[in-house]
């Protein structure tokens, strides 16, 4: 069973990051699955939550993939066409031929392996949750890091999404080379913005 899902489709900046997990059931041990009955859809775990979870999951999974695609790509592909791609490549990285692909919410198209869309799937299948974990840690870990080389946009607290601080912050500063410049969004509306 492999399973996809993303982190940051709906931020005003920073990376698409998308994740794969494989896990093959009958390589799981007992501890494995225990460890794993916590998993649930990772904004449903606090950063904590997340990061005790994030080396479970390495463990347990027969395969990994975590694909990133940065914010001029999004900016010149789309986001949506960026988000299928991305949750493509990551699939493919894992899938095996018997496997059956899960994906939260939508099919992605053709890449080769069977796919199911599940909604609501980052709280009813492991792998979809597992994906969800290593997406969220990963991309938050980088915005986290980018607060230091773009100070002044509170990347550190909220990376990358649409807080008030965060829109406050664009009003007075501008934007950074971490905003996506395509995204239609109320923070945007007052500034003059360079393609």
């Amino acid at each position: 069973m492999a399973g996809a899902d993303e982190a940051g489709r709906g931020s005003l900046a920073g990376p698409l990051v998308a994740a794969a997990v494989l896990f093959d059931l009958e390589e799981l041990t007992l501890s494995d699955r225990r460890a794993l009955t916590r998993l649930n859809d990772s904004k449903q775990h606090d950063e904590a939550g997340r990061a005790e979870l994030y080396p479970l999951v390495l463990r347990a999974a027969a395969k990994t993939a975590i694909v990133v695609r940065c914010v001029r790509g999004i900016d010149s592909r789309g986001l949506h066409n960026t988000n299928l791609e991305a949750l493509r490549t990551a699939l493919a990285c894992v899938a095996r031929e018997e496997a059956i692909c899960l994906v939260d919410g939508f099919r992605v198209g053709d890449f080769g392996f069977e796919q199911r869309a599940v909604v609501g799937g980052d709280a009813r299948s492991a792998a979809i949750a597992a994906a969800s974990v290593l997406a969220k840690v990963t991309r938050d870990r980088y915005m986290r890091d980018a607060e230091q080389r773009h100070p002044g946009w509170e990347f550190a607290t909220n990376v990358g999404y649409s807080t008030p601080e965060h829109r406050a912050a664009i009003a007075s500063n501008g934007i950074s080379p971490l905003h996506r410049l395509s995204f239609a969004s109320i923070a945007y509306q007052q500034l003059p913005l360079d393609n």
